[in-house]
């Protein structure tokens, strides 16, 4: 992405408030975008990484992984930095022709037609708990095995319990802990491992080394 002066203004403000921390430095530019993009230094503490989250999604989206999201805000968000770097095709579980179901929500049974159409594919769930509720039952069931699924819905009703699910399964993840969370938090995620990615794989992605 361009960055600008404000946007650097804004970073160094960040990077004095937060002071020192113990995120490697990949985590800690996920962690600081997130802080950026929503002006809520509570994500320092909420943002959670699986071991080999940032390796496994930056090895996904150079492998040109299907992404599948949760809800068009999130498709918006990521859309032009996908087509502008990897190029991965991406789909939205809100916009999947399913069959109508009263038991589950349009995003819920959207994700699962997807996931078991791309049971490999990097997830990105920003806004429908219910999607995210489903992800982890596949998950769980041993049907799919995303490359990574990051997590960051918010809610009261058990959204915090799903996504301690999530971080059991054992699959490369990035989760907002907790009941915060928002799609703008998932899109400030997916950038962020995207230029991550674009300069681990041997690219210019023109924010300088």
């Amino acid at each position: 992405m361009e960055w600008h002066v404000s946007d650097a203004q804004g970073l160094a403000v960040i990077d004095r408030e937060i002071g020192s921390h113990i995120f490697s430095p990949a985590e800690y530019e996920i962690v600081r975008r997130v802080i950026y993009n929503t002006a809520d230094f509570e994500y320092k503490s909420l943002i959670r990484l699986s071991d080999s989250a940032l390796q496994a999604g930056a090895a996904a989206l150079a492998a040109r992984t299907t992404i599948v999201v949760d809800v068009p805000m999130v498709q918006v968000g990521i859309a032009p930095h996908i087509q502008t770097t990897f190029a991965n095709p991406v789909y939205c579980s809100m916009e999947t022709l399913t069959r109508p179901q009263k038991e589950k929500t349009s995003a819920a049974w959207g994700i699962e037609t997807l996931a078991r159409r791309y049971p490999e594919a990097i997830f990105v769930i920003g806004q429908a708990a219910t999607a995210l509720a489903s992800l982890v039952e596949l998950i769980e069931a041993e049907e799919i095995r995303p490359a990574l699924v990051v997590a960051t819905p918010a809610g009261f009703e058990g959204v915090d319990v799903v996504k301690e699910r999530l971080n059991d399964s054992m699959v490369p993840h990035i989760r907002s802990a907790g009941r915060k969370g928002s799609a703008v938090v998932a899109v400030a995620i997916l950038n962020g491992l995207v230029d991550l990615a674009w300069q681990a794989y041997g690219h210019d992605n023109g924010m300088g080394s």
